[in-house]
């Protein structure tokens, strides 16, 4: 077949490293040349360093996934760089290196760092995850395209873009190899078991260039060990023989030399007979390097340490651990430990200073209020079964199925499968609770929850993290369209909660709304509630405020002191930099109302209404989610159906992707979104 030539696009990859790594081992080729390739166990430990440093700026980060990779990391990379050098070529040239498991992209900025790759320094690594840096939580083409070749983090996702890399490589005629890592947890996305069958088959009918898959597998995800929370996966891997790869299985992921020899052997044979992909199935431990990430639940899937007088000790029992020869830990990490610790000290310092001696404004997160509904509704007989994607602990589920385990599965890492399986439920007569991240449940389970309203088969769902509030892990992590994605799913609400009162109340509300027209021989419509990270107050309203399903809440009005000027309504995180601005724009004597829409596909234009009356019939509409098809245009639109002669500015995202920061201020001041841009766009009426 002749080749098709594709439009030419210029690498932006950083070519070869220059030399071997600064913290170097030395590994046996099956030629029997030694080369020196990158140090594992120094790798853990910038994951280690870089990690603290993280923490210490306030965000969280991984450690157990990557130190679980370390070693195949260290192989492949040093196999790949020393081809490249041997044959005076780009790398990029020889092959495709693809990283699916997003959670372990720390550990390859650490890798890269060692070989100074991308101009990567140990000072570099120390911007980790900050707004300032250009390494973000997880791989990103938009903001390191130097480094990373497809952006990651959503599990599964690269694996298939893989497959067309190969595919397309074939097509072209271009002689790359695709090396492509993933973790034993993202295979049970749906995307990724497709791949999984397509790529070996594909390649059987001579379609594809030669292609090695690396599974990382320590049978643990982020809430506890795979087999025992959801199901075991030996079966899936079994059956990748019959899928049509050729398996090769590597034991110990851990010792060096033999992943050196199982990657030398799986590139030379896919290179031989390029109709059959190969996977190396390779056993490893997740958080492999401390005794106590290794033996923790998730494997140390976060980083375990808040304190960085502990490191380094923590960093010293990586360099013992498992150690054949005696290693000493480079200096430059114990200055960098001791530069945390005065980080640390004149961080608590200045804390102190800034203590004014009262009692602080308590807090706590949305989803304290969402377990306590539930809890509460589950005990009053009401058959809710909550179903899981390995994200119970983050979403606010947890405490509901600690108290009731036999109303609880977790499915594995797979939102599509989650949300169908609910539907299920739902159609039986439970009350079915699905709960992850909004990015992957809006993604992810876009079409199955637009499959479950065709159905009838109504669900309540529970997406936390919404927009910036997931700061830290970065663009793919951050759901910037989650309005856009749901609001119009027929028979569906959607709501965005900005408190732990309002979310027991609405919750509750909906769970009960559900089982009443069940009863009566209605279709309950689905319920869709979108909450933060963060910790915010447990509510704006007083004690005795009454919250109601598909009502908005006038939160802050003076209006009656004030001469109006706008009607501010923010949606979910974002109320609270709404009434900064409010009490910012109150010692101004400016007055405004401070709304709370609540429901954002069916809103409450009454109370708006009235609102915008009493403030000019001038609008300003906040939210971190892009401006196309977010809250601000639903509203808007539906004011102006209604006759409404009024003006109005939208503050919302333009269009852009997000990136990793500490907080998620740091990213409502870089798009506009904090208190005192709002404030501004006030006073610009």
């Amino acid at each position: 077949m002749d080749a098709i030539t594709p439009i030419p696009i210029p690498s932006k990859l950083a070519q070869n490293p220059q030399g071997d790594p600064r913290y170097a081992v030395p590994v046996r080729l099956a030629s029997g040349e030694t080369i020196q390739i990158a140090d594992p166990t120094a790798t853990r430990a910038m994951i280690a360093l870089m990690d603290m440093q993280a923490v210490l700026g306030g965000a969280a980060s991984h450690f157990g996934g990557p130190s679980a990779l370390a070693e195949l990391m260290s192989a492949l990379h040093g196999l790949v760089f020393h081809e490249a050098r041997v044959k005076r070529q780009p790398w990029h040239e020889l092959f495709h290196l693809i990283n699916d498991a997003g959670h372990c992209e720390n550990g390859l900025y650490a890798l890269k760092a060692n070989y100074g790759f991308a101009d990567l320094s140990l000072e570099a690594l120390k911007g980790f995850r900050s707004i300032e840096s250009r390494l973000t939580g997880h791989g990103e083409v938009h903001l390191f395209p130097e480094g990373v070749y497809l952006s990651n983090g959503p599990l599964g996702s690269c694996l298939p873009q893989s497959q067309g890399l190969c595919f397309g490589d074939h097509l072209s005629g271009h002689g790359r190899v695709t090396v492509t890592t993933i973790s034993d947890g993202a295979c049970m996305e749906g995307e990724a078991r497709e791949a999984l069958a397509t790529i070996p088959g594909l390649a059987a009918k001579g379609k594809m260039n030669p292609f090695v898959m690396i599974i990382s597998d320590n049978n643990t995800k982020l809430s506890g060990r795979i087999d025992q929370d959801a199901f075991s996966m030996e079966p899936t891997f079994a059956a990748l023989k019959d899928f049509g790869w050729h398996m090769i299985e590597l034991k110990n992921g851990h010792d060096l030399q033999k992943c050196v020899e199982v990657i030398e052997s799986a590139i030379s044979s896919a290179r031989a007979n390029p109709k059959q992909a190969i996977a190396i199935h390779a056993r490893t431990i997740k958080g492999y390097g401390t005794a106590k990430t290794e033996k923790s639940a998730s494997g140390g899937h976060g980083f375990p340490l808040s304190n960085p007088e502990e490191l380094r000790a923590f960093i010293d029992e990586i360099y013992k651990h498992g150690a054949n020869v005696e290693k000493s830990v480079p200096k430059e990490f114990y200055g960098w430990c001791d530069s945390l610790v005065e980080k640390a000290r004149a961080k608590a310092a200045a804390k102190s200073a800034a203590s004014t001696g009262g009692s602080p404004t308590p807090t706590e997160k949305v989803q304290a209020g969402v377990s306590r509904a539930l809890i509460a509704m589950k005990k009053k007989g009401h058959p809710i079964v909550s179903i899981s994607a390995d994200l119970p602990g983050s979403t606010g589920m947890a405490a509901f199925q600690k108290e009731f385990p036999h109303s609880t599965q977790d499915i594995g890492v797979a939102e599509s499968n989650m949300v169908s399986m609910a539907a299920g439920l739902s159609k039986l007569g439970y009350i079915p609770v699905v709960d992850t991240f909004a990015q992957f449940g809006v993604t992810k389970g876009a079409l199955p929850l637009a499959m479950a309203a065709l159905s009838e088969a109504p669900v309540i769902a529970v997406f936390s993290h919404v927009g910036f509030q997931d700061a830290a892990d970065g663009a793919s992590h951050q759901a910037l369209t989650y309005f856009a994605m749901t609001a119009s799913i027929p028979n569906a609400d959607v709501y965005c909660l900005t408190s732990s009162a309002e979310a027991e109340a609405l919750v509750s509300q909906a769970v009960e709304s559900f089982a009443a027209a069940r009863k009566a021989g209605r279709v309950p419509r689905s319920q869709i509630f979108f909450l933060g990270r963060e910790n915010f107050p447990p509510r704006y309203l007083p004690e005795n405020y009454e919250y109601r399903l598909g009502h908005a809440q006038v939160v802050f009005d003076n209006t009656d002191q004030f001469a109006g000027k706008a009607t501010i309504v923010a949606a979910g995180a974002l109320l609270h930099q709404a009434l900064e601005a409010a009490y910012e724009l109150e010692k101004e004597k400016i007055g405004v109302c401070v709304v709370n829409p609540s429901c954002i596909n069916r809103p409450d234009t009454s109370t708006i209404r009235t609102c915008l009356r009493n403030t000019n019939v001038h609008l300003i509409t906040v939210e971190d989610h892009q401006l196309m098809g977010g809250m601000g245009g639903l509203l808007i639109h539906k004011l102006t159906c209604e006759g409404l002669d009024f003006r109005a500015r939208s503050l919302g995202v333009a269009g852009e992707f997000g990136q990793s920061a500490y907080n998620a201020i740091d990213l409502y001041k870089k798009h506009h979104l904090d208190a005192k841009s709002i404030a501004a766009a006030v006073r610009d009426f």
